[in-house]
């Protein structure tokens, strides 16, 4: 199981991402090195929204998706998931 997330960092910006774990990469941009750049330094990031995928080729193309996206985009879709 694969996981598409989406972020919202300290200075409000957006961030899109994809894991096998989402629980450690959550900790991992907000406490390790190995976070990504963008996150580590807009600390700390809450995630807003999460879909399930199955495979890791499917989580690639809807993280891919979901960056192509307006801001306003991701906002309503933020709001529609929940």
């Amino acid at each position: 199981m694969y996981f598409v997330y989406l972020l919202e960092c300290a200075d409000k910006s957006l961030y899109v991402g994809s894991t096998n774990d989402l629980e450690k990469r959550l900790h991992a941009h907000n406490h390790l090195k190995s976070g990504a750049h963008y996150t580590k330094i807009r600390r700390p990031v809450v995630l807003r929204y999460s879909e399930r995928v199955r495979t890791y080729a499917k989580a690639r193309k809807r993280e891919a998706e979901l960056k192509r996206l307006k801001r306003e985009e991701k906002i309503k879709l933020i709001h529609d998931g929940k």
